[in-house]
C-alpha cells in the first residue's frame, strides 16, 4: 500500500488558517504559500507519500472574480505543484506529488459536489476543465488526481480534459452507498476507466469511511486497476451551525484492500500516521518498491518512480 496525505484544509484550519471563502484552500497559493507546504510536511512528516495539491478549488473563474488574469492563474495553478514538491523536498524520500482536479461543484462553492448533475454538457464541462489540466501539466506533477467526482458524466468530461498531456490520472468519486452522488451505480462509474491506459488508480475519495471498503473491492473487480481510497473522517458538516459533528470513524480497516490509501476532510496527521504504521513488514508487493509486480508496484512505475 501507498500511503497518501490526509485533509489539506483540515491541517491549514488546525494551523489557524481561515478558509471560509469560495477560493477555500486555493486562496492560500496567493496569500501565504508558505503555509502550504507546512501543511504538506506535516504529512509527509506522518508517513504519506503523496501530497495532493491545493488546487482543488482552483480554476480560470474564480481567480478571475479576484481580479486574477488568465496568466496569474495559470501560475498559481503550477505554484501549487511546486510547493507539494519543496514539501517532498525538505522531507526527504520517496515522495511523489498528485495534481488536484477538482469537480466543477466545488468551483461554484455551494456543496454542488455532492449532488452532480448541473445541467451542463460533457463538453461544457471538458471545456471547464480542460485549462486547469493544461496549467497544472505544464509544471509537471507525478500524477493528475482528477478527484471527488459526482457524477460519471463529468468523469468522461475530466478524461476528455486530459488526453493529449502525457500525464498518468487517477480517477476518484465521491459516493454515496453503493452510487455516485449523482444516482449512478458505482460499477457503472468505475467502468469508465477500464481500458483507459493513462488512468493508473480508480477508486472513492470524500466519502463516508464506511461506504469505502466495499467500493475498493468493486473499482478492482469492474476497473482491474490499482485502487486507491482515502474517505473522509465520518463526522458530518452541519452548514447552518457551520460546524462538524459526529463521531470520527476513520480507521486502516476502512481502507484495507486499497492499493493507495489515505484519507479526505478532517483526517489529520495523526490519523495518517496511524494507517502508515500499519503498513511496517507489509507484504513487497504492496510497497512501492518496485520490482515485485504488485499494484502499488503498478502505479510506482506507472508515474515513472
Amino acid at each position: 500500500m501507498i500511503i497518501l496525505d490526509g485533509g489539506l484544509a483540515t491541517e491549514l484550519e488546525a494551523r489557524g488558517h481561515d478558509l471560509s471563502d469560495a477560493l477555500w484552500s486555493a486562496r492560500l497559493l496567493a496569500d501565504d504559500p508558505a503555509a502550504i507546504v507546512a501543511a504538506h510536511e506535516a504529512f509527509f512528516r506522518a508517513g504519506a507519500r503523496i501530497a495532493t495539491t491545493a488546487s482543488y478549488q482552483a480554476s480560470f473563474e474564480g481567480f478571475a472574480a479576484r481580479g486574477l488574469d488568465a496568466r496569474q492563474t495559470a501560475a498559481l495553478l503550477r505554484r501549487s505543484v511546486e510547493l507539494a514538491r519543496k514539501a517532498g523536498a525538505v522531507t526527504g524520500g520517496r515522495r511523489w506529488v498528485a495534481a488536484s482536479v477538482g469537480p466543477y461543484g466545488a468551483a461554484l462553492a455551494d456543496g454542488s459536489e455532492y449532488r452532480g448533475r448541473y445541467g451542463l454538457s460533457v463538453a461544457r464541462l471538458t471545456a471547464f476543465h480542460q485549462p486547469r489540466a493544461e496549467a497544472l501539466a505544464e509544471a509537471e506533477p507525478d500524477v493528475l488526481a482528477l478527484e471527488t467526482v459526482p457524477d460519471v458524466d463529468e468523469a468522461v468530461a475530466m478524461l476528455a480534459a486530459i488526453e493529449g498531456l502525457g500525464l498518468p490520472a487517477w480517477l476518484s468519486y465521491t459516493i454515496e452507498g453503493d452510487r455516485t452522488r449523482a444516482g449512478q451505480p458505482i460499477e457503472e462509474a468505475f467502468a469508465v476507466a477500464a481500458g483507459r491506459d493513462e488512468v493508473v488508480a480508480v477508486g472513492v475519495n470524500c466519502c463516508d469511511p464506511d461506504d469505502a471498503a466495499r467500493a475498493v473491492t468493486v473499482a478492482r473487480e469492474v476497473s482491474g486497476k490499482p485502487v486507491i481510497a482515502y474517505p473522509n473522517s465520518g463526522e458530518e458538516w452541519d452548514a447552518r451551525a457551520r460546524r462538524w459533528s459526529g463521531r470520527a470513524r476513520f480507521s486502516p480497516d476502512r481502507v484495507a484492500g486499497a492499493d493507495l490509501a489515505g484519507g479526505c476532510c478532517r483526517v489529520e496527521p495523526a490519523a495518517i500516521a496511524t494507517l502508515a504504521a500499519t503498513q511496517v513488514g507489509e507484504s513487497p508487493g504492496h510497497r512501492p518498491s518496485g520490482g515485485t509486480g504488485g499494484p502499488a508496484d503498478s502505479f510506482a512505475q506507472s508515474v515513472g518512480k
